[in-house]
């Protein structure tokens, strides 16, 4: 079944921010009196919501949060990522992203995002990015109860496409998946979707094991093998809005 939607991740795929992000995590445990430990941003946060990553990151520690502290945390640690982009001059954008969000729209693909981060975060750096035009659908953390490896989101944005193009008539297994993160592999393969892996978070031989197919770096997505694995990427000349 041909292609009709690629589905992008955000933190890893989009923007090179997790390096932000685990800064501003071990901040915030240091500011509650806890010593961040080697190793756990990568095994408990990676591809997951901050809801899911502060309430694992409290709990390995012996800390259990209330919803309200929890969620006192979360935009805590929202406002300082906000202050941090508001004071760089240029985004860490992924080089290839803005070209292969063109191709993809030349190719007719809708898009859409779906993500563990905070919305207000994702919509910041797409319009600093100039790139909100192209998502009119945005799945984030904080519109779901379940973070990835759970299927939600990605469930969840073909809801949202279909609501958005009436004649479209989206499946899951017409959609297909941009990861970086195991976890956010796995969520899209339980969604009924194939996934691209990229490797930019981690090496190329995991994710390569874990998606359908990966690529080192976003530039190396060409349109043509796209079409020859999956269909649908060349059935069109011009974008189709």
């Amino acid at each position: 079944m041909a292609i009709k939607a690629v589905l992008f991740d955000f933190n890893g795929v989009i923007i090179n921010d997790e390096p932000i992000h685990e800064q501003l995590l071990e901040q915030l445990l240091l500011e509650e009196n806890l010593r961040p430990k080697p190793g756990d941003f990568r095994k408990l946060c990676l591809g997951r919501s901050d809801r899911a990553s502060i309430a694992d990151l409290f709990a390995s520690q012996g800390r259990f949060l209330s919803e309200d502290y929890l969620s006192r945390l979360i935009e805590r640690k929202n406002r300082a990522y906000r202050n941090q982009l508001e004071n760089q001059e240029k985004l860490p954008i992924y080089i290839g992203v803005a070209d292969l969000i063109y191709k993809l729209r030349v190719a007719g693909m809708k898009l859409a995002i779906v993500s563990g981060a905070i919305g207000s975060e994702i919509k910041l750096v797409l319009k600093r990015a100039e790139l909100a035009q192209y998502f009119p659908v945005v799945v984030a953390g904080d519109d779901l109860a379940a973070s990835k490896p759970e299927p939600d989101g990605y469930l969840l944005a073909v809801e949202r496409l279909n609501r958005e193009y009436p004649d479209l008539n989206l499946r899951e297994n017409e959609c297909l998946a941009i990861e970086d993160s195991p976890a956010g592999i796995e969520a899209a393969k339980r969604a009924g979707m194939p996934v691209v892996g990229v490797a930019n978070t981690y090496p190329y031989h995991i994710v390569q094991r874990l998606a359908n197919w990966a690529v080192d770096y976003l530039w190396d997505l060409e349109i043509e093998r796209l079409d020859r694995v999956y269909g649908g990427f060349l059935a069109a000349s011009t974008v189709r809005e």
